[in-house]
Parts: C-alpha cells; structure tokens; sequence
C-alpha cells in the first residue's frame, strides 16, 4: 500500500491523504460472503442516544470474515485481495479445494495465487493457522484468539502483529500491540505474520466530511458547553475545569481513570500492563 496525496486546490484536499489502493485486485465484493448490517448509529432500542458522537455514514455492507480458520488441513487459494468498509485492514478471498469460498484478514506480503492452509501441522508460512503451542518462540502472529474454538479476537487491526515469547506448561505467552504481556492458552489458533494496510496509521483525513462518511459526528468539548450540559462547562471565557480531575458529563473520572474491573477473572493471565497512553485528544482536555 502506498499514500497518495491531492493538489491542494481545497483547505481540505491540503492537509488530506488517501490510500493508492494499489493492493486492492478486486472491487466488488462476493456476494454469497455478504449480509444486510443495520448500524443504530448510537441509538438504543428506543431510539435514545446511548453512544454519542455516532450518525450518519455511508451505507455498507458487512463481510463475513471467518476469523476461526476452522477448515483444517483443506488447502486454500488466494484469489483476491478487497476492499473492507468495515475495518481498516484488507480482506482476502479464499478459494477451497473442495469449492468453499471465504473471506479472511490480508497479512502483509500474501500475494493472489499464494496457497495458505490451516491445521497443527502447516509450514510455517504467512497466512497460515497454527495452535499457538506449534509455532516458533519470536513468531509473528496475528487473528489470535483467547479461547479455543471462538475464533481470533485480538490483533486484527491494520499492521498489528503479536509475537510469541514464551511457552510453559498450558500457556504461551504473548507481547500485544498495546505492550501488554499476556499469558494464551496453548491450544488457541493465531495466524502468521503481520496484518497488512501496515500505512493505514500514517493517513491524514483533511477534513471533518470524511470523518461523516465514517459515521463519526463532531465532538464538542466539556469547557465550551453550559453547565447543565456538563460539568466542565459554564465560567466567564476560558474557565478552568473547576474540579480536582476531569469527569465525564455524569460525574465520573476521565481522562487517565482505570475502567479495567479490579477481580475481572481474565486479570491472572496478564504478566505486564500495556505501556500507559494518553487520553488526550488534539484539543487538549477533552470528555
């Protein structure tokens, strides 16, 4: 994937960025590996706001993308390589030697034609499922899952890669994208190699109509609003936030708060926390 810029006739087309799409073999979707989706853009079932800052967005179509890679020992063919709207790495169709066809996250450097199988004992090639307890410490993986059988769940954005650094007894440990160290059961499947996209990261949308087209509405700062609409709003001018720490519209702490829960079960298998990140967005303090 490579980054395409435009002249900047616009202050939009300026400061904007877009994908060459260069990757991108074909264009319309397969049809049989397709569904309606409804987006309640936020609302729940009485059409109240509960997620604000959603609406709108073009109208799309969700691909089935099999993230158990449960077809095991069946070769498969790379037949395309598309376009999803639904998330921000490219998906590859497959094609079965017994006739299935099915879509699945497009790791980095898997080429149209390539051969990809999953199964205990497939080569050790990208593209290819392994149970965690058959792949080589310092691996690169991806589409991991966390419980046998579910299908992956972590590691499936756009250029993220897991890597495996230890085995012991029942588990295998894994460093995430995030930092974290986390111990996996060893007989959970990952993929190999890198989700592609790896550029996606180092887009710039330019202007706030593509972050409609995203379904994503404008976010109005906690200081500018009334008090009645916010705890940070109100004051004369610029007014400081008049609390110890930020909070969120009702009260709660934000902005650095932990909402991980303190006795979650899953707590006993994280040996290292990701690495802290700030939660602050461009504007400065924000909720």
């Amino acid at each position: 994937m490579g980054i395409r810029s435009y002249r900047p006739y616009t202050p939009g087309t300026r400061q904007g960025t877009i994908s060459d799409f260069a990757d991108i073999t074909k264009s319309e979707p397969e049809k049989s590996l397709t569904r309606s989706s409804h987006r309640p853009k936020g609302r729940n079932n009485r059409g109240v706001i509960t997620s604000r800052r959603r609406g709108g967005g073009h109208k799309r179509l969700y691909r089935i993308i099999d993230f158990r890679r449960d077809k095991r020992n069946i070769p498969a063919r790379v037949a395309a390589i598309e376009y999803d709207p639904n998330r921000n790495a490219r998906i590859a169709l497959l094609y079965y030697q017994d006739g299935e066809k099915r879509y699945i996250l497009h790791p980095a450097g898997l080429a149209v034609g390539t051969t990809i199988i999953a199964g205990p004992d497939s080569p050790f090639e990208t593209g290819n499922a392994l149970p965690l307890s058959r792949i080589p410490l310092g691996t690169n993986v991806h589409n991991v899952e966390l419980y046998p059988g579910r299908g992956g769940q972590i590691v499936r954005s756009a250029g993220a890669t897991a890597q495996v650094v230890a085995k012991e007894g029942d588990y295998v440990t894994l460093k995430l994208p995030s930092g974290e160290v986390r111990l996996i059961r060893r007989e959970c499947y990952a993929t190999l190699g890198q989700v592609g996209n790896i550029e996606d990261r180092n887009l710039s949308l330019g202007k706030a109509g593509r972050s409609r087209h995203r379904g994503r509405r404008p976010k109005v700062r906690g200081s500018v609003m009334n008090p009645v609409d916010h705890p940070h709003g109100g004051g004369e001018g610029k007014a400081p936030i008049g609390r110890s720490r930020p909070v969120t519209p009702w009260g709660k702490p934000t902005l650095g708060a932990k909402t991980r829960k303190p006795k979650k079960q899953s707590n006993a298998l994280i040996v290292r926390r990701r690495r802290k990140s700030s939660k602050r967005g461009r504007g400065g303090r924000q909720s």
